[in-house]
């Protein structure tokens, strides 16, 4: 039997990092969802029976990918699985600006990316598995901006609030003998192309640039290997889903 994978943003950053470690594993099947593909991956190193699949999707417009994710699911042998896990990582910083200053066409595609493609995957994980019999987990990569207000990135602050408290309401959903987890878990800061962004930001239109600039000099950004294996780990945690809303620096 094999363990389930469907990893979104998979081709840079921590969800790359993800994506190499969990192919590391053995019997893993991993389905990609990214806007690129990166040939090294399936081509890399990779445990006994394990394998990568990846889609080139744009889940700015994220409703064929769901449904496509949907259909896929469906058309698996559940009962070839021990576990099934959807993974939402993928999202955008796009500009720092004030909302006054904001481009709107980076406004929508902030929010589908963050928030809407992670909803609709999310809806077609659990409708497609529903009858499974393996163990199903939903892990919402979400942020401490989710729950602290930063000044300049409100549609990420905001796409991150909503994957928090959709992911409270399905977990109420799920409470149910033989329902999914769901956890949506800020991973900390990570020296990501987001952090690049935000240091490289005019101070004019994003105040907070000093904050990030100093995280750096100082040393405090994990490198994306780092917080991947913290976030993968949490996957792991016997009490996955006992909370909905979690941090990777609380015990």
């Amino acid at each position: 039997m094999s363990d389930l994978f469907i990893l979104t943003g998979a081709s840079r950053g921590m969800g790359r990092a993800m994506a190499a470690q969990l192919l590391q594993r053995e019997g893993v099947r991993l389905l990609c969802l990214s806007r690129g593909r990166d040939a090294a991956l399936e081509a890399g190193p990779a445990g006994a029976g394990s394998r990568a699949e990846q889609w080139q999707v744009d889940l700015s417009d994220p409703l064929p990918a769901a449904e496509r994710v949907r259909d896929w699911l469906a058309a698996q042998d559940g009962a070839a699985f021990r576990s099934a896990t959807l993974v939402n990582n993928a999202g955008t910083v796009g500009h720092p600006a004030p909302l006054a200053k904001a481009s709107l066409a980076e406004l929508s595609q902030s929010l589908r990316v963050g928030l809407e493609a992670a909803l609709l995957l999310t809806a077609a994980f659990l409708n497609a598995t529903a009858g499974w019999k393996a163990k199903r987990q939903v892990l919402n990569i979400s942020s401490g901006l989710g729950r602290n207000a930063l000044g300049s990135q409100a549609p990420y602050c905001a796409a991150k609030a909503g994957m928090d408290h959709f992911s409270r309401a399905v977990a109420m959903e799920e409470s149910h003998e033989g329902g999914a987890r769901i956890v949506s878990l800020a991973p900390g800061v990570i020296d990501t192309d987001m952090q690049v962004t935000l240091r490289g930001t005019d101070a004019a239109l994003f105040p907070e640039r000093g904050r990030f600039e100093k995280l750096k000099a100082e040393g405090l950004l994990d490198s994306p290997e780092t917080a991947a294996r913290k976030v993968l780990g949490w996957l792991e945690r016997t009490d996955f889903g006992a909370q909905p809303i979690a941090d990777v620096r609380q015990p």
